[in-house]
């Protein structure tokens, strides 16, 4: 395996040379600002899946999108085009994947999404060379309406930010939810004060809040609301409970209860190994991009030792199949390449020093995506 990490994208456009892998990856990931961590743990699963597999016939190239589309646009015109890359992967967020999936797919690459899951892709705008590893962008919110169901939680404040993945997650929960709203709010992308949401909560009467803020943005939401001495149980899905998120929150975190379906305890032999050599690579644990990451991978390697992938119906099949140990056990693809899978309730807790998740149950199980039966395929 060959890895070119181009992180000043500019300034590396005219690196050329080296021997010619027979496949070519390009990762285009969030590697600095606020979403740094989601990239940085989807990159270093799928290279550990890359380490462990063996191969020395892939070649990654790999660039910072800042979190930008037009960055992002730009990065993979240039993958496409000058470095002439096999299969495209790493977008962490749902409106870099609308600027670049669909251009992508249109040009005969492949994409496959370690992360980012929007409804539009999942539908209408679903392609047979674009396949999703990870889930549908409402899926976790679904679970997390279902498990307010059994909480009996009845009337919930609900909130996102004002992007596609925000509104996917506001209508998977209210999908599956079956109480009332107190409130609906969709805060700015990227926003770190949220006094005015707070105060919202506060005055609302809601007796659960449901929230989807990612990365840095939920590490401030969960420090001021616990500042804030609101005491109205809280429900979100793993983006917002995950590893590197816990550690920057601390105690203000325990106890809360969130979905995924992936946590570190799930007890299958693929996933045991996982944590244990992640940890051992990079010295923390790992989180659920870097086990989407790591999955991404696998089903990639899984794909490439039953068919070149210069055959394009021949790889399509073998990904389609998905012949791989999941992180996450049994694991399969719907019609519209999007997966079907068990979503799992977690609690945080406190290891030692370590804030994490454990697992208490299952949310939903063998569960599709609501957009499949809009998908042309």
């Amino acid at each position: 395996m060959k890895t070119r990490t181009l992180i000043a994208a500019a300034a590396f456009a005219a690196l050329a040379g080296g021997a010619q892998a027979d496949v070519k990856v390009g990762m285009i990931t969030t590697l600095s600002g606020g979403g740094a961590g989601l990239g940085l743990d989807v990159r270093d699963g799928f290279l550990l899946a890359l380490k462990q597999s063996g191969r020395d016939d892939i070649e990654m190239i790999i660039e910072d999108d800042q979190q930008k589309p037009d960055v992002a646009v730009q990065i993979a015109d240039r993958m496409i085009q000058a470095e002439d890359v096999d299969v495209l992967t790493g977008i962490i967020w749902s409106n870099l994947a609308m600027a670049v999936v669909p251009g992508a797919v249109a040009q005969g690459k492949f994409y496959l999404s370690p992360n980012a899951g929007p409804s539009a892709l999942a539908g209408k705008g679903c392609h047979p060379n674009y396949f999703n590893i990870a889930w549908q962008n409402d899926n976790l919110h679904e679970a997390a309406g279902a498990y307010a169901n059994s909480a009996g939680y009845t009337n919930s404040f609900i909130l996102a930010p004002n992007y596609p993945a925000g509104q996917d997650a506001l209508t998977g929960y209210k999908r599956f939810y079956e109480g009332e709203l107190s409130g609906e709010v969709y805060t700015k992308l990227g926003q770190t004060d949220y006094a005015a949401e707070i105060a919202q909560i506060r005055a609302s009467g809601a007796d659960s809040v449901f929230f989807f803020l990612p990365g840095g943005m939920g590490i401030s939401f969960l420090k001021q609301y616990a500042d804030s001495g609101v005491d109205i149980p809280l429900i979100g899905p793993a983006f917002s409970f995950d590893q590197g998120i816990l550690q920057a929150v601390g105690d203000a975190a325990l106890g809360v209860v969130n979905t995924s379906q992936w946590a570190k305890d799930l007890d299958n032999p693929a996933n045991a190994a996982f944590v244990e050599s992640f940890e051992a690579e990079y010295g923390r644990l790992p989180s659920l991009y870097a086990s989407q990451g790591f999955d991404t991978a696998n089903l990639m390697i899984s794909a490439l030792d039953k068919a070149e992938v210069s055959d394009v119906e021949g790889f399509r099949a073998a990904l389609k199949a998905a012949d791989f140990a999941s992180t996450r056990g049994d694991f399969a693809f719907g019609p519209n390449n999007h997966p079907i899978q068990d979503i799992y309730v977690r609690e945080v807790i406190k290891e030692g020093d370590i804030y994490t998740n454990k697992t208490i149950g299952v949310a939903i199980e063998n569960h599709a995506d609501a957009y499949a039966a809009e998908c042309g395929m």
